[in-house]
């Protein structure tokens, strides 16, 4: 018999790549990797066009919580990022301090993607800001009027669509006074005096939170669609130990010494920190080690209003693959 063909979408990265050019193949599979932003990926995966591929977190969960079996997910997670430095102000609103941010208008892409459930929850839990407070106004960064992946209607919430104009521009001009974007605003990024970080010193606070918390937040998880598992459900493993045989070769490289793996000055430093901070696996896939992360996720979504209730682990991945945990490398 020969091999599964499956057709997978997502982005390109480091942990990743090996999949992509084939150096990593999953057991019994012949994975066809289509290279995708993100939003690219989620959208076409939402529309049936992919066998598997990445979707953001937040959706998934939101998903499962209104029994949308849709998908079945894997617990691979191509993104994560800390989400403190992701929260941008307009320095004549005065804000200074995450209190200020409540009875302001504030910019957000789409209200329920992944990003912002992370930055809202640090808010809420690490500084008592309440979402409920805040006045949101979703629309694209750059060009107006992008669309949310999942409609979002919050009783006591303040949604605003912007259909004409960018939220970069809108915080620039000061008609918002703040934004959280997971991409950085155009304008900061030229060098637009008027625009800063709400957290000055990002690294420290996302380290402190780390320490305080556990939490290293997950923005994208890999799914299956569930037609295709039900079919083949093996695959589930197959593809959990490829991706996670790619992560530990991207790892492996990062400690390269001589000659550096990427071009960065310091970074076997850089490295040796972040393995002092997280351990020596700093980007962890499996249940085991991300639970912590994944039941806050679930408890912000539940607190923001996005789900009805907290969405228990056992509901998110397969059974057979929750029981098999230690991977096989």
């Amino acid at each position: 018999m020969g091999k599964l063909s499956l057709s997978y979408a997502g982005h390109l990265s480091d942990r990743v790549r090996p999949l992509y050019d084939g150096s990593i193949i999953p057991e019994g599979i012949n994975l066809h990797f289509i290279p995708l932003s993100p939003v690219q990926a989620f959208n076409r995966m939402l529309n049936g066009e992919f066998d598997c591929g990445e979707m953001s977190f937040s959706t998934y969960l939101i998903k499962a919580a209104q029994r949308d079996l849709s998908f079945v997910a894997i617990p691979v997670f191509p993104s994560r990022t800390f989400r403190h430095g992701a929260i941008y102000i307009n320095r004549a609103s005065g804000i200074t301090e995450p209190k200020d941010l409540i009875g302001r208008r504030v910019g957000v892409p789409e209200y329920a993607m992944t990003a912002a459930v992370w930055a809202r929850g640090a808010l809420m839990n690490e500084y008592g800001v309440d979402p409920k407070k805040i006045h949101w106004v979703t629309g694209g960064l750059q060009s107006a009027g992008r669309r949310p992946l999942v409609p979002t209607k919050i009783p006591g919430v303040q949604i605003e669509h912007e259909e004409k104009r960018g939220l970069n521009d809108l915080l620039a001009e000061g008609v918002i006074d703040a934004l959280i974007s997971p991409q950085t605003p155009p304008a900061l990024r030229h060098g637009d005096e008027r625009l800063a970080y709400l957290f000055p010193d990002v690294p420290a606070v996302e380290r402190e939170y780390y320490q305080n918390t556990g939490i290293f937040p997950i923005m994208h998880a890999v799914v299956i669609r569930r037609e295709v598992y039900e079919r083949n459900p093996w695959i589930a493993v197959s593809l959990l130990e490829a991706f996670e045989k790619a992560k530990s070769r991207c790892i492996e490289d990062l400690r390269i010494d001589e000659p550096l793996p990427i071009s960065l000055p310091w970074i076997v430093q850089y490295v040796n920190s972040i393995r002092e901070t997280f351990g020596d696996d700093f980007w962890p896939y499996g249940v085991d080690k991300n639970g912590v992360t994944i039941e806050a996720l679930s408890q912000y979504l539940f607190e923001q209003g996005l789900t009805d209730r907290k969405i228990a682990i056992e509901e998110l991945f397969p059974a057979s693959l929750l029981a098999a945990q230690k991977i096989k490398l």
